[in-house]
């Protein structure tokens, strides 16, 4: 079949090709369980019929009748028809109906695979042609509305399917008959042929069925579905180098390699770690490759062994796992043939100047100065800052300055980077971007990819631009001239207005002062005692210089960039909020790596290790007063529109005279509509987790309900792990089944039944934490 090759652009005919045929396997196991179900009524009530007959009734003394033998054997035959039909059902109930079952499972993880996989290529494609990623994200969760809403109506539509009707009255009808005319054969004999299972009408039927079944060929199966959605190949987008951005340097050549004295040494870098990336992709390739003759292997050996047709069904799960090792290996291949294009350059390049002493790049004078003259040097440059500020004045009558603000602005661009308001530290390249807002608009930062380099972020005609601070023979520049600091740089660019780069045009106009509400100085936390480790660095108990003791995050220098704009988030989350059940931010420190989040110091600890301390201290009213203390945080929460997508008793913390505060919003959104979906989480807390998070990806404050519900569990089993026993891959299928945790042990009925409604299917029916609040209320005044 031709799906990769003739489908290429079906993506959406391809989806609802495996919607139908999902929709139609769920319709054959309906069909099928009502099928079993159907048939052991109907054995049930055969063998009820023979047990309502009493057999002693019909035979009489010294006599035998013919008739009586018939109807003692029509009722034998009747019974073993039971038994037949009951062994039938069981059969169709353990065989079909279970591989059924299991290959509509395996073709709903196909469907996952397959919608992974294309968006894993469409992403692909997004970064190298640089296509607009939004559309695609708005038409993927539009997708997943609709089949959201394709789900719920077909659980309606399911739930409200009628029962089979029972023949018992029927045949309690036929039994009358039968004892009043028991002794005519003509009644028998009408009664053998019409209830008789292998008439010539019956025989047709599966014979029917049978023909239908075998006219089914797999390898056809979707030759006219890919004739119907067939589509051309779409022309590669071919990637040219931009020569337009040579046009500003004259030593550089459009797709050339450049060797010279400032890059011969990180291009024998980079040729050492491709060889090296290169060594590892061929090994790790090697080693798919003997995995997908190993599972090909074994598939074969079990084809053999099937004993049943049907019974192929059970290798599909490894066929798509073999599918998915050999799409790893493509993709393997792809990167070796990368890597090999990209060594053999760089070889070329080597081997061309082995032996050659690099050119320079630019001719230096003076390469040893003295003293005296790098003062003189120093001073020049100082003397060039101020030359150049007073040519802006001149320039730009709207900026004179009087001699006062004059001698004002050489004293700041003296002050330290870190004290200058525009200066906002180690803050993502996000976060900076919100900052800005109207033309002109800049501000400074540290780069959080690489520290120790800095980023001129500015908004300028519509579009937010990043400028690196180059640093270059200990001078700092853009493009014109150089400063022996970056105050001096920007104050250049501010008050003479000069542009950033001739190309760009970009003018500074607004400083933006960061917040200094929040902002504190490395300098101003003393660390302390280690605390913990989270998930992005250390936790240390530290204090202020006001003596006040603080709980103080830090964030790994070598993390990755998107994990440290989520440490942030957590910090830009807190400042919004002020409630006694929530832990309260006190700073950040982003003047320079590693970053610091400087939170309220909680003394209790965290609340699931106070649970399981404390378990034989802890009185009912106070585990009462705790669920109230989560729900009246999360109560506030909800109302300021931020989903905690985490909450659970390790993510609380245990306050002065028992407070409990909710904390650890690393994973948190705050959402205008309330609702927010994800494409997928690293590490989901499967277990806390509602459904529809973790089907669909999409939160919401009903998903933060179901968490609660686990945190009350947790609560009242004192520290004990959910769903004790299960895995999260069985947890999380035995909730979809239906199953929901029994109460804890002790814990009250009141209390049980709020975990039950805060547990419910549909987040539509899950209470809100204002009825939840105002629930626990009542069960602690009548507690107390």
């Amino acid at each position: 079949m031709g799906f990769g090759n003739d489908l290429k652009n079906s993506h959406e005919a391809v989806l609802k090709l495996q919607d139908w045929e999902l929709r139609l396997l769920e319709t054959v196991k309906k069909f099928m369980t009502l099928r079993i179900k159907s048939d052991k009524e109907y054995a049930s009530t055969l063998q009820n019929l023979c047990n309502q007959v009493d057999k002693e009734s019909t035979l009489q003394m010294n006599y035998v009748s013919n008739v009586s033998k018939s109807w003692l054997l029509m009722i034998e035959q009747t019974e073993q028809l039971s038994r037949i039909m009951k062994t039938h059902a069981e059969d169709l109930n353990s065989g079909p109906l279970l591989r059924l079952t299991m290959m509509i499972k395996d073709k709903q993880q196909v469907k996952k695979s397959y919608m992974s996989v294309h968006q894993q290529i469409e992403a692909e494609m997004i970064k190298v042609t640089k296509t607009e990623l939004e559309k695609l994200k708005s038409s993927y969760r539009q997708l997943i509305k609709e089949m959201n809403s394709a789900k719920e109506k077909y659980k309606e539509a399911l739930a409200k399917g009628k029962e089979t009707e029972k023949a018992k009255e029927r045949y309690d009808k036929a039994t009358m008959k039968l004892h009043v005319l028991h002794n005519q054969k003509g009644i028998f004999d009408e009664y053998s042929q019409i209830t008789s299972l292998v008439t010539e009408e019956i025989v047709n039927v599966h014979q029917e069925i049978k023909m239908s079944v075998e006219q089914i060929d797999p390898s056809t199966e979707y030759n006219n579905f890919i004739d119907v959605h067939r589509t051309t190949a779409a022309k590669e987008q071919e990637i040219v180098f931009d020569t337009s951005l040579l046009e500003e340097n004259e030593n550089l050549q459009a797709n050339e390699i450049m060797w010279n004295n400032l890059t011969a040494e990180n291009l024998q870098i980079m040729l050492k770690n491709l060889a090296e990336e290169l060594m590892q992709t061929q090994q790790m390739l090697l080693n798919k490759e003997e995995a997908v003759l190993e599972l090909e292997k074994r598939i074969e050996e079990s084809s053999k062994s099937c004993i049943n047709k049907s019974d192929i069904v059970l290798l599909l799960s490894q066929k798509q796992t073999l599918e998915e090792l050999k799409q790893s290996v493509q993709q393997l291949r792809c990167t070796e043939a990368k890597f090999a294009a990209q060594k053999e350059l760089l070889e070329q390049k080597v081997q061309e100047n082995d032996g050659k002493e690099p050119p320079p790049v630019v001719n230096y004078e003076e390469d040893a100065r003295s003293v005296t003259s790098m003062e003189r040097k120093e001073r020049l440059s100082k003397f060039e800052s101020i030359r150049h500020s007073i040519a802006g004045i001149i320039r730009s009558p709207k900026s004179a300055l009087s001699s006062s603000s004059y001698s004002d602005m050489i004293a700041m661009s003296e002050k330290p980077l870190a004290e200058h308001d525009w200066y906002h530290g180690a803050i993502p390249r996000i976060e900076a971007q919100e900052l800005l807002k109207q033309q002109g608009d800049f501000l400074v930062r540290e780069s959080h990819g690489k520290p120790g380099e800095y980023v001129l972020s500015v908004y300028s005609d519509g579009q937010r631009r990043h400028f690196i601070i180059q640093f270059v023979h200990n001078l700092y520049r853009f493009e014109g001239t150089g400063f022996s600091s970056i105050p001096q740089l920007i104050d250049h660019h501010y008050t003479t207005k000069e542009v950033i780069t001739k190309k760009s045009g970009v003018v500074l106009l607004n400083p933006i002062p960061k917040d200094k509400k929040w902002i504190l100085n490395h300098e101003d936390v003393t660390l302390g005692e280690l605390l913990g480790k989270g998930n992005f660095g250390e936790v240390y108990k530290g204090t202020l210089k006001d003596k006040t003791a603080v709980a103080v995050k830090t964030c790994k220098e070598g993390l990755p960039q998107e994990l440290k704009i989520k440490f942030l988030q957590e910090a830009k989350i807190l400042k919004q909020y002020d409630h006694p059940n929530i832990v309260k931010l006190i700073g950040v420190c982003t003047q320079r790596q590693p970053v610091y989040i400087i939170m309220e110091l909680v003394p209790g600890g965290d609340f699931l290790t106070f649970l399981r301390k404390k378990k034989d201290e802890l009185k009912l009213q106070q585990l009462v007063t705790f669920s109230l203390d989560v729900a009246a945080g999360m109560f506030y929460l909800e109302s300021k529109n931020c989903i905690h997508r985490d909450l659970a008793a390790r993510n609380c913390l245990v306050g002065e005279n028992n407070v409990l505060k909710i904390s650890d919003f690393g994973m948190s959104r705050q959402e205008d509509g309330g609702v927010y979906s994800s494409s997928g989480l690293k590490q989901i807390p499967i277990k806390w987790t509602a459904p529809e998070a973790l089907n669909y990806g999409r939160y919401s404050s009903e998903s933060d309900v179901w968490s609660f519900g686990i945190l009350l569990w947790e609560t009242f089993s004192f520290g004990v792990c959910p769903y004790p026993g299960m895995t999260n891959q069985q947890a999380r299928e035995q909730v979809e089944r239906g199953y929901r945790m029994s109460a804890p042990q002790h814990c009250p009925e009141d209390i049980s039944k709020i975990m039950m409604k805060c547990w419910d299917y549909n987040p539509e029916n899950r209470p809100k934490f204002s009825d939840l609040v105002r629930e626990l209320d009542v069960i602690k005044r009548k507690i107390t």
